[in-house]
């Protein structure tokens, strides 16, 4: 199923100019340098095709061939690879595996196209690999990069001086390695049906977040105890030589480095994509809904808001709304890719999924919180040490991923991790609010959880998180800012096991009360502390998770209550404070 969706992906943008896909039989690898030779193979340059500076001078991608698959053993790439096997140059201390590099380099040449080629860039590559000595190349040696070649064994290739393209993109060259991809099918591929030739190692997906640089695989046998009926390694799930290609090809592009359709999500890296060009829109919508861009917070702010609007008010976001949509989230899994989620389904039932989530989270804001409703990424960020992607808890990502897109309840660990960072930094911000508030009402259909106070919530954690939120107001009024008040004391206590603390609190707040000069403040204060604890009967010992959870979005929804403009006169100075 992924990997049908992911050739069905790569039919519909291989003929998009603009996507950059590679045709069958290539890849786009980033090659930073480049060995300009005459057509007598002499060397006449070595081109730095990096751009920018210092350590952030990267290469541009460019077409070549499609490279193998790197194991322990010596295998080569056809007409670019990295300096040992095009050059021979001994970067790690092991000059007889090195000149096995070249020599197997040189063979998969000659193998391709023959001792004599008819093209005048491949006789150019061939008489310089001939002619070549490590000795003889002193403009090698000394060239400004050279010391980093020889740290790094970066990858390089040829070009013809008189051409501006590289001799792998040499028309010739391209004609001659589509042809060879016409071997006799042996098997049958169990994604397209049809008969192919069936691949034993499949291309490495790169990209993955935490797994290795070098990549891994989706599809992958590696250990006895995988193989069934006699077949090993990707024998055992046949996939054709075509298929392996498109697949690869597809998701590598959908993970590349600045894809637009690709965000990490928790430790999974999601990557999204639309059935047809026109659900395009919602491709650029889906992923500002999961974090807007850094470099363009406001577009994606509008982007999420159209959404929103759209699913509000009943209208198509697409050309056509009934299109399939699919979400991918991968993880690391030593040297494989582990599926953290796959979904599929209509552009409109994941708009009608988008409403919920978005009716879910919404409370009341802080006047310096503007924009379009909570991005998921900085939900999950407000559960973790420091708001920091790397810090939010393993599967997290991807179980609250999937509760909204499926329209299942959140796990329990949403509710955990917000609380336990609440009471670790002692602050209940705005989007740790929102996350408890959706977290009671898709998990309890708790009603009474509103998007601003709800002064008939009668719940005895929602009210006593009134209540501190109300000791609080009365300390600031009376004490001024402090760098220790009874929030960074005592919410711990308070907000677990009330009755410890409880006597303590209500006695410091008389002397608070008195100091306050301004009587209408005071008489303020104490008419709200006088009806939140109207309505507390019976004060628990412990409060239970899901009554702290309503106790912080109470102390929350107090907290905005008081910065929040009223109509009564005598409280007009009070309210328009800012917290």
């Amino acid at each position: 199923m992924i990997l049908q969706a992911l050739t069905d992906y790569y039919a519909r943008k291989a003929t998009d100019p603009q996507t950059g896909l590679a045709p069958e039989g290539f890849e786009l690898k980033a090659i930073p340098f480049v060995l300009v030779l005459d057509e007598t193979g002499q060397l006449l340059q070595f081109a730095d095709r990096r751009e920018g500076a210092g350590k952030k001078k990267e290469a541009k991608a460019v077409l070549v061939p499609q490279g193998v698959k790197k194991t322990s053993g010596v295998a080569a790439n056809l007409l670019w690879d990295n300096a040992e096997y095009v050059l021979g140059m001994v970067t790690r201390g092991k000059p007889e595996r090195v000149a096995e590099q070249q020599a197997v380099f040189v063979a998969r040449l000659k193998k391709a196209f023959g001792e004599m080629p008819d093209d005048a860039g491949l006789r150019a590559v061939f008489a310089f690999l001939n002619q070549y000595r490590v000795g003889a190349l002193e403009s090698l040696a000394a060239h400004p990069t050279w010391p980093e070649i020889l740290e790094t064994n970066p990858l390089m290739t040829f070009q013809l001086n008189a051409d501006t393209e590289l001799v792998c993109q040499r028309p010739a060259v391209i004609s001659a390695l589509m042809s060879k991809g016409s071997d006799a099918a042996d098997g049958r591929c169990l994604v397209s049906g049809e008969p192919d030739v069936i691949e034993r190692l499949h291309p490495a997906i790169k990209g993955v977040w935490g797994a290795q640089t070098s990549g891994a695989n989706i599809v992958s046998f590696n250990l006895d105890a995988f193989n069934s009926y006699g077949k090993s390694q990707s024998f055992n799930a046949p996939v054709g030589r075509r298929t392996v290609f498109t697949y690869t090809t597809a998701l590598n592009h959908l993970l590349a480095k600045g894809s637009r359709q690709r965000v990490q999500v928790g430790d999974a890296s999601t990557v999204f994509w639309a059935e047809k060009a026109s659900g395009e829109p919602f491709e650029a919508a889906f992923l500002d809904f999961l974090g807007p861009p850094k470099d363009d917070p406001d577009q994606g702010t509008q982007a999420v808001t159209s959404l929103y609007r759209s699913v509000k008010e009943g209208k198509p976001f697409t050309a056509d709304d009934n299109q399939r949509f699919h979400v991918l989230g991968l993880a690391p899994n030593a040297a494989r890719i582990a599926v953290r989620f796959w979904h599929v389904s209509t552009v409109t039932e994941l708009g009608r999924a988008f409403q919920r989530y978005f009716d879910e989270v919404d409370i009341v804001r802080p006047v310096y919180e503007v924009g379009a409703p909570l991005s998921l990424f900085r939900l999950l960020a407000a559960t973790a040490l420091l708001g920091k992607a790397e810090n939010i808890p393993p599967n997290l990502g991807g179980d609250v991923m999937r509760a909204v897109l499926k329209n299942d309840r959140y796990p329990e660990t949403l509710m955990q991790s917000a609380l336990r960072r609440i009471r670790a930094e002692r602050e209940v911000t705005y989007p740790r609010a929102a996350l408890l508030k959706a977290w009671l009402i898709r998990n309890l259909n708790d009603q009474e959880i509103t998007v601003s106070l709800n002064e008939t919530n009668n719940d005895p954690g929602y009210r006593l998180g009134r209540l501190f939120a109300v000791l609080e107001r009365v300390q600031e009024q009376a004490q001024g800012n402090l760098n220790a008040s009874i929030r960074e004391r005592y919410y711990g206590a308070f907000s677990t096991t009330p009755v410890t603390v409880l006597p303590l609190l209500m006695k410091l707040k008389n002397h608070h009360l008195a100091k306050i000069d301004i009587d209408r403040y005071r008489g303020y204060l104490e008419k709200t502390l006088g009806e939140v604890l109207d309505g507390l009967d019976d004060i628990p010992i412990r409060l239970t998770l899901p009554q702290q959870a309503r106790f912080a979005v109470g102390y929350y929804h107090q907290r905005q209550a008081f910065f929040t403009k009223r109509d009564k006169p005598d409280t007009d100075q009070f309210s328009t404070e800012k917290e």
